[in-house]
């Protein structure tokens, strides 16, 4: 792109591209990272919420993996969020994707509240001991997407694209500090401020603690 443009007769550099290319959202078709493998010898729990209606905060939770690009490599997010408010109750950054930061997470959604059911994909750090336990210990049904079913988990998906567009497409952040950083003041953002027209243009955070009055 550098070099068509400069053949056009507008002189940039590679990064500017990059940087422009990311803000707008474009990307090139590879293959991105697999955050979803499940292990094969794991157990995977049904998918409870099929026809379910979803009448109240605590009701159903889910959480979810995405990936966050860096200058230098990226790092994975994952969040746990009430289906009913959209109100994000924790999220976690790590290096690798291993199950201790999914489980870090969910503890401190827990230390919260505790939802009914709590939905998940197949993935190999949601059907771990160390993650279910968790939800065991609390009595709490677990339920997970159908293999390939992505829109079973609609709402963090929708989350993860408010993420992007608003957030991350719209920065370079250099490192994992700075990611961090970033991610925070956009959740309070998302949490405390950002109007829903599902929710009759409240915030997540109005909508939930209604809910628990």
């Amino acid at each position: 792109m550098a070099a068509w443009l400069e053949s056009q007769g507008y002189p940039v550099n590679e990064k500017r591209v990059r940087r422009l290319l990311r803000k707008m959202g474009l990307f090139a078709q590879y293959p991105k990272p697999r955050l979803s493998v499940g292990d094969s010898k794991a157990f995977v729990y049904p998918y409870l919420l099929r026809d379910v209606s979803i009448k109240r905060v605590n009701q159903v939770w889910s959480s979810d993996i995405t990936y966050i690009r860096l200058r230098q490599g990226f790092v994975y997010l994952v969040a746990v969020i009430d289906w009913f408010s959209r109100y994000v109750l924790s999220w976690e950054l790590s290096i690798s994707l291993d199950s201790s930061f999914c489980v870090e997470a969910v503890e401190k959604a827990l230390a919260e509240s505790q939802p009914e059911i709590f939905n998940s994909d197949q993935g190999s750090q949601f059907t771990s001991q160390l993650f279910t336990s968790c939800l065991h210990e609390r009595e709490i049904a677990i339920s997970m997407d159908g293999r390939g079913r992505a829109l079973d988990n609609i709402f963090v998906e929708r989350l993860w694209r408010s993420v992007k567009y608003e957030e991350v497409y719209l920065k370079d952040y250099r490192d994992v500090l700075e990611a961090r950083e970033g991610l925070r003041s956009y959740f309070e953002f998302y949490n405390q401020e950002r109007l829903h027209q599902s929710l009759d243009y409240k915030t997540p955070i109005t909508v939930y603690r209604q809910g628990l009055n």
